[in-house]
Parts: structure tokens; sequence; C-alpha cells
């Protein structure tokens, strides 16, 4: 006779059920780590060789035991019957290859895991994130999980749902995860979405349409970030990313500026981030190495905005100019501190550990520069005079400041610099002389 999934027993003490109470719970279930881990310790402990040999004096008490334990056996297999729980299960046993290539073999367990997503429960939701996340960083069944994907077009509905309402953070960031993790895969899933609720369908009847949301996917990675932000702005790698993801094809550059809010609320949020959050003056310049990766996406994502749509209102020079010019040529600055090798140095004495920790740090560092020294180059281009007696005026292009931008742009960037220097003259003549003697190959003709 079926039965209902059974409860752990309550706890034998005031102070037991204290602790359930106060964060003990598995999930939003109810049963306990605590009782969880004394049973499979407990099990460990009687199936352990050492404890196998007993004498004929212990039989009557491991017999006891073994009855006791196979009722707490029994309540841990009762457990397993939860859908949040069944699904970590799973989501564990994908962490090995094997396993992970037979669960994504079955096509019939696929369906049911993919229809997971629909669910409204959060716990549930976290761990078939974490599931399909994992199956889709196993290159020999990733494909797989892509396809099904691709079948399922209601799974973007319940993504973008997710992202768009969800205050839960940790889940915001799992489904960020597996977002990211499509996108890179599969470029045609990405334009896909990108292209998804662009439109209302012609033949769908205005009274469906009102019931049925269109989510529209830029919008909705705006709010997950916005929300995770709120709780840690550390955590804002993975939807940073996403767009610049989406930058890398014209549907997604023009998905982000061709809304005119959605286009403004993401250039705020992106420049507020590199103004007033990331990489501060105030922040040792070692803080570098902990977020490059966030500002290379971050700036990648700004410098796409800022050479698409230069007319908008939000992007007038005497806005945005100065202060993104001074969060470059910092964040530059900070660049030239990481990279200064440290001389007579311990750790510089492992020859072969220095070069490996040091090729993956110069690697993303070089990205970021590359990305910093497009941006800046781009931002000179667009310099008015006037912008450049206030930026001289108020310090951000003071010589120090000019001299490291200019450290960093040449010979790659001559041209610019050569025509800013002309513009710099008519401003400040002195200050323009000093960086010439500085940089002998900018003798500009005048």
């Amino acid at each position: 006779m079926d039965r209902n999934p059974s409860p752990p027993p309550p706890g034998r003490d005031k102070e037991e059920e204290e602790e359930v109470a106060g964060g003990d719970c598995i999930g939003s279930t109810v049963y306990s780590k605590h009782w969880l881990f004394g049973v499979l310790s407990g099990l460990i402990q009687i199936v352990s060789p050492e404890n196998t040999k007993s004498s004929s004096d212990d039989e009557e008490q491991l017999t006891e035991l073994d009855e006791e334990m196979e009722n707490e056996i029994c309540r841990v297999w009762d457990m397993s019957m939860d859908e949040e729980i069944c699904v970590g299960i799973l989501g564990n046993m994908a962490c090995f290859q094997e396993i992970c290539v037979s669960i994504s073999s079955d096509k019939n367990l696929g369906q049911v895991l993919l229809h997971c997503l629909y669910d409204s429960d959060p716990p549930t939701l976290l761990e078939t994130s974490r599931l399909l996340l994992t199956c889709l960083s196993q290159a020999e069944v990733a494909s797989v999980w892509v396809e099904r994907i691709q079948e399922h077009p209601a799974i973007y509905d319940s993504i973008c749902f997710i992202m768009s309402s969800s205050t839960n953070v940790d889940l915001l960031v799992k489904v960020g995860e597996v977002v990211d993790k499509l996108f890179d895969l599969d470029e045609k899933l990405m334009l896909e979405w990108v292209r998804n609720g662009a439109a209302q369908p012609l033949d769908q009847p205005q009274e469906e349409s009102e019931e049925q949301p269109v989510f529209r996917l830029v919008p909705c990675i705006l709010e997950a970030a916005k929300q995770v932000r709120s709780e840690n702005p550390e955590w804002l790698d993975v939807y940073m990313h996403i767009l610049q993801l989406l930058t890398t094809v014209d549907d997604g550059i023009q998905a982000i500026v061709h809304c005119p809010d959605t286009g403004k609320d993401i250039w705020n949020l992106l420049f507020d981030l590199v103004c007033h959050e990331f990489c501060q003056s105030d922040d040792p310049p070692i803080i570098l190495q902990e977020q490059k990766t966030v500002l290379a996406s971050v700036f990648s994502v700004l410098s796409a905005i800022y050479a698409s749509q230069t007319e908008q209102e939000y992007l007038k020079i005497e806005k945005v100019d100065l202060p993104l010019i001074d969060s470059l040529i910092r964040v530059l600055q900070n660049m030239e501190q990481c990279q200064k090798k440290p001389e007579n140095s311990a750790e510089s004495n492992t020859e072969e550990t220095k070069r490996t920790d040091l090729t993956q740090d110069d690697f993303h560092l070089k990205i970021l520069k590359d990305i910093l020294c497009e941006f800046l180059s781009n931002i000179f281009q667009a310099l008015t005079k006037e912008t450049v007696a206030q930026g001289v005026k108020e310090g951000q292009l003071s010589k120090q400041k000019c001299s490291s931008a200019f450290q960093n742009l040449l010979p790659f960037y001559s041209p610019v610099v050569e025509d800013f220097i002309k513009i710099l003259r008519e401003v400040d003549k002195a200050l323009a002389d000093d960086l010439e003697k500085n940089f002998p190959s900018l003798k500009v003709q005048t």
C-alpha cells in the first residue's frame, strides 16, 4: 500500500527542536540536516569493515540497532520522494561523468527534468538549474541539452519569468549561469531568445496576448541584475557576461539600444558600477585581480552602447565622457601596478608556478586592457574643445592621467592621440608641450 513520505521524528528535547526551527531544515522541507547526517553517519559506521567483525555477545544488540536503522533508512527513502531533494540528488550524481551521460541519454528523464523548470517552488528551480548547468558543462552531453531546450519554447518564458520576478538571489545567479552557458554554447539559441517577444505575432488574438505576457529577454536580464546587485555586486559577473555575449551579435546590440527605457537603464546601471562601485580610487590596486572579468564585461557593453547610440540623451558628452575617462584611466593605472613584478620575491623562486599563475592572469588583464583602450580611444575621438577644457580644469585630464592614457594607447591609437593633442594645445599649450616632450613620437604638425 502506498503511503505519503514520512517526516523525520521530532527532536528529543527542546534544544534540538529549536535547532531545526532555526535553520536546520533542508531547503524548504521539514527534514533536519542534523537528523539526516546522523542517520548517514550511523549507516557508515555499521557497514565499515572494523564493525563487521563482532562477537556473539553483541549480536542481539546489533540486531536491535539494525531494526532501528532500517526504520530511519525508510524515512530517508521517503524523503527522496520530495521533488526538490530528488532533483538535488540527481544533480550531485551528475557531477560524475558516467552518471551524467547516463542521465542525459534518458530522453524521458530529460523531459521530466526540463518540466521542473515550470515549477513555482524556488528550491526545486534552484536544484533543477544546478543539474542543468552541470550537464551543460559536460562537453559530451551539452549539445543534447541545448537541443532539448530549443525544442521547448516555454522554457524561455519560464526563465524570463524567474529573472524578472524572483527575489531569490541564489536562484537568480544559478539561472543566470545556465543562460550564460547556453548562449556561450549556441549562438543560434541566443538569437532566438533575443528575437522572442520583440513583436507580438500578427495572428495572435488581442485577448490571448493580454492573458499571456510577452517577455523580452534584455529587460528580464536587467531586472535580475538589479536584484543581484542589491544583495551583492560581486555576484553580477554572470549577468554582465550575458550582456557582453549579446553585444557580439547585431541583434543583441539592437535589443539593448533600440529600447529607449531599457537601454537607458542598462547604461545607468553599468555607468554607476564603473564610476562608483568597482575599482574605486580608495581601493587597493590588487582589487583589479578580483574584478577584472566583471570589469571587462561591463566596459565592453558600455563601449558597444556608446559606439551604437551616441545620439541618445543619456550619452551626451558633457554627462558621460569625463567620468568615463576618469574610470578608464584609473583601471589602467591599477593594471600597471598589478603587472609590476616584485624584486627579490621569495615566490619568484618557483619559476614553473610563477609562469602558470601569471599566464592566466595576464590573459584576462590583456583582454581587459584591449577593451579599455578601444573604449578610451572612442571617447577621445568624440571630445570637444569645451569638454577638454573642463577635464583639464577638473583634473580628469591632468598631466599624470593623460600620460597614463597615452602610455596604453600608443602606438596602436596614435592618430587618436595626435588629434587629442591638437585640441589640448588650444586649451592648455603648456600641458600639450609637456606631454609631447614625454612622448616624442607625438610631434604634431601645427
